[in-house]
C-alpha cells in the first residue's frame, strides 16, 4: 500500500543512495528502511532500486516515482507551514548554507532586513567552503561556488565576483618589489589549507605561482583577510572583502584577476515555502545592492 510515510523513506534512500545514510537522516535503523522500501516495491509491483555494492540506484520506475513523491512531500510541508504561521508572518526556522566569505561578509550584515520583517523566524546560517555542502541536503537554501546538479535541487546563478591579490602598504614597502606575478615567489602567500581544499573553483594557486604553494594556510577566508591586513603576507581575496578595507591595496592589479560565480540552490520539495522564498528574495536584494558583486538579475 502506498502511504506518504513510505514515500518519505523512498525519497531519503533516493537522495542518499545508502540505507545507512538514509536511516541516519530518518532517525531509524537501516533494517526498518529496508523493510519500508521492500513493502513499497511490493505495492508498486516493480523494483524501485537496483541494489549494487556501491549503493542503491534508482531504476527507471524509481526515477518516475521521485517527482510524484516530491510533490507529496512538498504539499505536506507547505500545509504544515500554512497551519503553523500567522497571516503575513513567518515562524519556525530556516537554515542557510553558504561559503564562509559570502556568509560572513555579505549575508550576515544584511540579515537585519529579514529579522525586521519576520521577528518570529529563526535563522540558522552555516558557513563552510567545502565540496559536500549540497550532498548533505541539510539546508533550506544554499549558496555554493560549484554549479549544483539539478537532480534534487532547483538552482540559479546568484552573482559573480572577482578574486584579486591584496596586502598592506606597509608589507609591500618592507618586502621585495612586485612588478610581475612571477615576483610573488619571493613573498609570503596566504590561502586555504591545500590538503583540505576540495572546492574546484578555489584551486587557484597554480595560476599564481608554478609550485602552487602558500606559506600561510588557514581553512577560512576570514583568516586570510585578517592575516593579510596584519601585514603577514599577500592573500587572494574577493573584491567585496578587499576593496572596502582601507588597510589593503591590490597587488599586480593589471595581471591578476579571477572571476568566480555563486549559485543559489533549494531542495525541490521546499521551493514553495514562504520562508524559503523570503530568503531567496533577500539574496536577490543583497547581491543587487552590493558594489562588488555582479547580480544575475
Amino acid at each position: 500500500m502506498f502511504t506518504a510515510d513510505h514515500l518519505r523513506f523512498f525519497l531519503e534512500v533516493s537522495r542518499h543512495g545508502r540505507l545507512s545514510d538514509a536511516s541516519r537522516a530518518l532517525g531509524v535503523d537501516h533494517t526498518t528502511v529496508g523493510r519500508r522500501i521492500t513493502s513499497l516495491e511490493k505495492a508498486a509491483g516493480q523494483r524501485l532500486f537496483d541494489r549494487t555494492p556501491s549503493g542503491w540506484r534508482l531504476t527507471e520506475a524509481g526515477r518516475r516515482l521521485v517527482r510524484y513523491a516530491e510533490t507529496v512531500e512538498s504539499t505536506l510541508i507547505e500545509a504544515f507551514e500554512d497551519q503553523t504561521s500567522s497571516v503575513g508572518a513567518l515562524t519556525g526556522s530556516v537554515r542557510i548554507a553558504a561559503p564562509d566569505g559570502f556568509g560572513a561578509f555579505v549575508l550576515t550584515p544584511n540579515l537585519t532586513t529579514l529579522r525586521r520583517a519576520h521577528p518570529d523566524l529563526d535563522v540558522e546560517l552555516v558557513t563552510a567552503t567545502e565540496h559536500n555542502t549540497l550532498n548533505t541536503r541539510e539546508f533550506d537554501v544554499a549558496v555554493t561556488l560549484e554549479q549544483p546538479s539539478p537532480r534534487f535541487v532547483e538552482y540559479r546563478k546568484l552573482a559573480t565576483y572577482s578574486l584579486h591579490l591584496y596586502a598592506t602598504a606597509e608589507y609591500l614597502r618592507s618586502a621585495p618589489p612586485i612588478e610581475r606575478v612571477e615576483d610573488l615567489k619571493h613573498h609570503t602567500l596566504i590561502w586555504y589549507v591545500g590538503a583540505l581544499l576540495d572546492v574546484a573553483p578555489l584551486r587557484i594557486l597554480d595560476s599564481i605561482l608554478a609550485d602552487g604553494r602558500a606559506q600561510i594556510q588557514t581553512n577560512n577566508i576570514t583568516g586570510h583577510w585578517l592575516a593579510a591586513r596584519s601585514g603577514l603576507g599577500i592573500a587572494p581575496l574577493p573584491s567585496y572583502i578587499g576593496e572596502p578595507d582601507a588597510t589593503l591595496v591590490r597587488v599586480v592589479a593589471e595581471q591578476f584577476s579571477i572571476e568566480r560565480t555563486y549559485w543559489v540552490a533549494v531542495p525541490r520539495e521546499l521551493t514553495g515555502l514562504a520562508r524559503v522564498k523570503a530568503v531567496d528574495d533577500l539574496l536577490r536584494d543583497v547581491v543587487s545592492a552590493a558594489p562588488h558583486l555582479q547580480s544575475d538579475r
